[in-house]
């Protein structure tokens, strides 16, 4: 497929339909990224029956949409991980990143493994700009990417913990099945809160790629900002995908980690969507809500007791926490060579 559109750019004789087709791949991605991390936000509430899947996915949808509107720092961080060069041979590079990020996506898709949509498109980049030796920020990957890498979902199982302690102690004199169904009503104000996250977070990173592809063909000059019709492409293609669902990575987090209940699912919805708000706003860092919602969903299992967390299931997650960036960024990297040999 990317190698029949870059020739078919090369006969046109323009720049132009390369581009077009870089910002659809870009676009797909967001979609896969849709329904990859649709489970991040409301997987906690269907399976404590808080939503039905059906209503979570709509909303989860709608808060998607409306938090991909609320800034465009994290674009900006992405858009200056690598410099590729100009003209086509940039738009090749930036191409075949997200098709690296797209085909680890699907792969850990169809395996039930909750890995980051963020740090796979990250690793793509970095592949595809090693691959054609194009210029790595190193500076921006460690500080903006490897550093919140490490340090959110610790923050994340920490706070998580804290959180839920603090619940048992404030409803220790409670009733546990009315307590119970209070937080199933609280449940869906916080998973509200994590889909909300969830766009603000991962819409900005697809503009970001969409933002440098733009710059190496000289349509978008340094420092403009992102483009509103990038913000608004963005934000339907990751709503789309998100109502398309993402059931077996849904039953991974819901149900496989921990038993969880409806006070606990509230705890760590809460926590995350307060670290995904605090690095978006305050550190424009490009952080993965996979990893903090199930860092979180850890902690707050924790509190019963350490065995209460399945860390055979936890440990394959974390597998594939590892191994995300190096193999997207090989994919990318085969998929730059498979173009290059091309010609492109």
């Amino acid at each position: 497929m990317l190698v029949s559109i870059w020739l078919l750019g090369r006969e046109i004789g323009t720049e132009t339909a390369v581009l077009i087709a870089v910002v659809m791949i870009a676009l797909i991605f967001d979609y896969t990224n849709g329904f990859h991390d649709a489970a991040n936000a409301i997987a906690t509430s269907v399976s404590t029956r808080a939503l039905t899947p059906r209503v979570a996915l709509i909303m989860a949808a709608l808060m998607n949409l409306l938090g991909a509107l609320l800034g465009t720092e994290v674009a900006k961080t992405v858009s200056e991980v690598i410099t590729p060069p100009t003209g086509l041979h940039g738009l090749t590079v930036v191409g075949a990143g997200v098709l690296g990020a797209i085909t680890w996506n699907l792969i850990t898709w169809y395996y039930g493994l909750p890995s980051s949509s963020s740090h796979a498109l990250i690793g793509g980049a970095v592949g595809a700009g090693l691959a054609s030796a194009s210029t790595v920020n190193w500076d921006k990957v460690v500080d903006k990417v490897a550093i919140p890498m490490v340090v959110s979902p610790l923050v994340g199982f920490a706070a998580a913990y804290l959180v839920m302690v603090a619940i048992l102690w404030i409803f220790r004199k409670s009733h546990p099945g009315r307590m119970s169904r209070r937080f199933r009503i609280a449940q869906s104000l916080s998973a509200a809160s994590m889909a909300l996250g969830h766009g603000l977070q991962d819409a900005q990173k697809t503009m970001g790629i969409i933002v440098l592809a733009l710059l190496t063909t000289g349509h978008h000059a340094e420092g403009d900002g992102v483009p509103l019709w990038v913000v608004l492409v963005c934000a339907g293609a990751l709503s789309a995908g998100t109502y398309a669902g993402g059931w077996r990575i849904m039953r991974t987090l819901g149900r496989k980690v921990i038993e969880l209940d409806p006070p606990k699912g509230f705890a760590a919805e809460l926590t995350a969507s307060g670290v995904l708000y605090s690095t978006a706003f305050i550190w424009q860092a490009p952080i993965s809500t996979t990893h903090t919602i199930t860092s979180a969903i850890m902690g707050v299992g924790a509190t019963k007791r350490l065995s209460a967390v399945r860390w055979g299931v936890a440990r394959g997650i974390v597998m594939a926490w590892v191994f995300t960036i190096p193999m997207a960024g090989l994919m990318a990297a085969i998929a730059y060579g498979v173009v290059h040999f091309f010609g492109a």
